[in-house]
C-alpha cells in the first residue's frame, strides 16, 4: 500500500484544532503517512504559538498571512509564500487535501 501524503488545510482557529487531532489519529494508525497542516488566515494567531515539536514539524506557514498580522513563525517551521499556491501544487503533485 502506499504511503498517505495528505494536506490538513487549518484557516481558522477551530480548523487548526481539528487538523491537529486529525493529523495525531492518523499517525496512530499509519505512523509512516506525511502528514502536513497547511495554516493560514486567523490561524496564523494560534499557529505561532505552538511548541509541540511533532506538530512544529509538520506546520506550513503561509508568508501573505504571518506579514499581514505581522507575525513572526518560529525557528524551524515551513514557510510558503501563499498557501493557496502550495496547496494547489502538491495537490497537483498527488497529496490528498482535508480542509479540518
Amino acid at each position: 500500500m502506499p504511503v498517505t501524503q495528505l494536506l490538513i488545510h487549518a484557516p481558522t482557529v477551530d480548523a487548526l484544532k481539528r487538523a491537529q487531532n486529525n493529523a495525531r489519529n492518523l499517525l496512530k494508525l499509519e505512523p509512516d503517512a506525511q502528514v502536513e497542516i497547511v495554516v493560514n488566515g486567523p490561524a496564523m494567531a494560534v499557529a505561532v504559538t505552538l511548541t509541540d515539536e511533532d506538530i512544529l514539524s509538520r506546520l506550513v506557514m503561509c508568508r501573505n498571512s504571518l506579514q499581514a498580522q505581522s507575525l513572526t513563525a518560529q525557528a524551524d517551521v515551513k514557510l510558503v509564500d501563499a498557501a493557496v499556491q502550495y496547496l494547489a501544487h502538491q495537490q497537483a503533485a498527488g497529496w490528498s487535501y482535508l480542509r479540518a
